[in-house]
């Protein structure tokens, strides 16, 4: 007889394809934020010909901060890089669905469910705890709210609630409980005969 193999993981192609992706996604999504970044990315831009950049007494040029950091968001490279992740987190959410594979929750809560968007806390989202019960005072009644800022949705998630099984397992305590009480009941049967 032959060895047996130690379980392997059906499908295991699509979960290596499904994880590039996200990894993928995951690299290009991100927006430059510190100072050196956007001086990088503002360094590789075109300057336009109407735009006027005076110097100041110490021969450093005056642009506004502001107006740098807007250049650097609306540059091509930024956006383009975005819509490929977009593309690349939308390419992984049709897998998942075609393949019927679930996927993981943290992996869900990380992607905006209407763009598509990878939804990183600072940068493209922001997450808030909200209780609109009277006055606050219920504390289960607390949700996380997390806005992209992509799209300007919401989405909601019970913060302490326990979350629901799947039906199987449901339906398989279930049968558990009426096999308990079914032999407790005929012997309570017995006992009311006598």
């Amino acid at each position: 007889m032959a060895k047996k193999k130690p379980g392997q993981v059906p499908n295991r192609h699509i979960y290596t394809r499904i994880s590039f992706l996200y990894q993928a996604a995951a690299c290009l999504a991100p927006h430059p934020t510190t100072l050196t970044d956007l001086a990088t990315a503002s360094r590789h831009l075109p300057q336009p010909a109407h735009a006027h950049v005076g110097t100041g007494t110490d021969g450093a040029t005056n642009m506004d901060h502001h107006d740098d950091c807007k250049q650097v968001q609306d540059s091509p490279l930024v956006t383009t890089n975005q819509n490929m992740s977009r593309k690349l987190l939308t390419d992984m959410r049709a897998i998942t669905q075609k393949s019927v594979i679930r996927a993981s929750p943290h992996v869900k809560r990380s992607i905006c469910k209407y763009c598509d968007s990878l939804l990183i806390e600072g940068q493209s989202s922001s997450s808030v705890v909200e209780n609109k019960s009277k006055g606050g005072k219920k504390p289960w009644a607390d949700v996380l709210v997390i806005k992209c800022h992509t799209c300007g949705r919401e989405k909601r998630f019970p913060v302490n609630a326990p979350t629901q099984k799947r039906r199987q397992l449901r339906q398989n305590k279930k049968q558990n409980v009426t096999d308990l009480v079914e032999p407790n009941a005929a012997s309570s049967m017995d006992d009311q005969s006598t």
